[in-house]
């Protein structure tokens, strides 16, 4: 589930806020177990959700870094060069 998670620093534009999301849904499906929780625990898997993805954002916000952003259009080329070496795609 977490291979999903990808890194959201030092990316020029920043993460967006879907992005963030989308890392704090797969985090919290990671340690509750669950892709799809009961109805039981819904609001809590929401609620999870969001103050991760709330903590997320001020982290990435207030990181500091000197290196040069990177481009995202490089970094999705290089994982995928990766992924054909990988699965001889």
């Amino acid at each position: 589930m977490c291979r999903n998670i990808r890194p959201l620093n030092n990316f020029e534009p920043p993460a967006s806020d879907d992005e963030v999301h989308a890392a704090a849904l797969q985090y919290v499906r990671k340690v509750a177990g669950t892709t799809k929780p009961s109805a039981a625990n819904q609001a809590v898997f929401d609620q999870a959700v969001r103050e991760i993805a709330h903590l997320t954002r001020h982290l990435v916000d207030d990181l500091v870094t000197t290196a040069p952003p990177k481009d995202r259009a490089v970094e999705a080329e290089k994982a995928r060069a990766k992924a054909r070496v990988r699965y001889g795609a």
